[in-house]
């Protein structure tokens, strides 16, 4: 049954919108070019999302010929304006974005483990609102939220997680209390392959696992340019992945005996040290700089014994990629984070080898681009895909 006049147009709208967002700003005739709409159809359009406050003239084109001048339309990107939070045990990040996700003001700002609850998540809401003002927005239509933790796949909500601090959650529902905008919160590890997906290594690949490397380890599930979280909201918790090498097994409460002993930051600066490269103290836990992703810098730069420490290394993270190759077999594996940043290509290649002595299925083994801004980048794009969906909807 062909679609009904108010239908088709609000197809043809979405569809010149996507085309005004992915390729920049444009003519009526660029536009019918791209869409295949008839010439009347296209100026209909173009009329309504005028008058809808969508997107407006931002220039000319063709100065180069004679006669009059193209008009350019473009996204009318302060039509909303956007937040992302990246929230860390003992820190939060902030940018403030317009519609087409340009940055318009950004801060970070540390937590201490000793500020209660209420203080924290009052401290992370007061940067939000003091750097929208400092970014000239108005009242900010969505907000995306990475976090540690599990996310309730039915719910939405950031489920109470046994060592992560409550102010997070807390934080969730006082953003949600005082403003008007749409907030939507993600596990930080999902949020890292989404930005990956769309800005970085693996923008040719809709099927892949991210493997998170910072101060703990965890994975993202990309199949089919879908995210999955599996029916707990757990997939990719591979920090509780039982591995060869470890004493004692994994419990419910804590992964001390899983994959997070073999390739969690700690573990891994202790690795460094019988290799004779040093991590200054205090990088090995808390919102610092990973020390895992100091040494893995200062072991390419010729500290110690660097090519013994990276085998040793990549052979580890060759055992976790082994074992989600046997049971997804995604054809690429992403080693991002601070840690996956820091190994580059030369880390991710010692791992690709590794792998294809211990697995018969062909896996590509890529350096993530993003490094710690990925979490922030993906809380971004979510939002910005929030505010979008509904706003690219004009009615009429």
């Amino acid at each position: 049954m062909p679609a009904s006049p108010s239908t088709a147009r609000a197809i043809n709208d979405r569809l010149a919108l996507r085309l005004l967002q992915q390729e920049g700003p444009l003519t009526a005739t660029q536009l019918k070019t791209l869409t295949g709409l008839s010439r009347p159809t296209v100026a209909d359009l173009v009329e309504r999302l005028q008058g809808a406050g969508l997107i407006r003239v931002v220039g000319e084109a063709g100065a180069e010929r004679r006669g009059p001048n193209a008009r350019l339309y473009g996204i009318a990107a302060d039509r909303a304006h956007l937040a992302a939070l990246d929230v860390r045990t003992g820190s939060v990040a902030v940018v403030v974005a317009d519609l087409l996700g340009t940055t318009l003001a950004e801060a970070t700002m540390p937590i201490s483990g000793d500020t209660g609850t209420e203080a924290a998540a009052e401290q992370a809401a007061a940067l939000l609102e003091r750097t929208a003002r400092e970014a000239g927005a108005g009242p900010l239509h969505s907000v995306g939220i990475g976090a540690p933790g599990l996310i309730d796949p039915v719910t939405g909500d950031l489920r109470d997680t046994t060592g992560l601090p409550a102010w997070h959650r807390r934080l969730v529902r006082v953003l949600q209390q005082r403003l008007p905008a749409t907030v939507l919160v993600e596990n930080e590890t999902n949020l890292a392959a989404v930005a990956e997906h769309r800005d970085g290594a693996a923008t040719d690949r809709d099927t892949f696992v991210l493997f998170w490397l910072g101060h703990g380890v965890g994975a993202g599930v990309m199949l089919d340019g879908k995210l999955r979280r599996g029916a707990s909201g757990g997939a990719g918790e591979i920090g509780f992945l039982p591995v060869p090498g470890i004493p004692g097994t994994p419990s419910a409460l804590n992964c001390d005996g899983g994959f997070h002993a073999l390739v969690g930051s700690a573990p891994v600066c202790e690795l460094a040290a019988t290799h004779g490269i040093a991590v200054p103290p205090g990088t090995a836990e808390g919102d610092k700089e990973p020390g895992a992703a100091v040494a893995v810098r200062a072991a390419l730069a010729g500290e110690g014994d660097g090519e013994a420490f990276l085998d040793a290394l990549a052979g580890r993270l060759a055992l976790g990629a082994a074992a989600i190759a046997a049971v997804l077999d995604p054809g690429c594996v992403l080693l991002a984070g601070e840690v996956g940043h820091a190994g580059g290509d030369a880390l991710a290649a010692r791992v690709e080898e590794r792998l294809t002595l211990m697995s018969p299925l062909r896996t590509e083994v890529r350096a993530g681009r993003l490094g710690g801004a990925a979490v922030l980048r993906g809380a971004l794009l979510t939002a910005r895909e929030a505010a979008q969906d509904e706003l690219f909807t004009p009615s009429g």
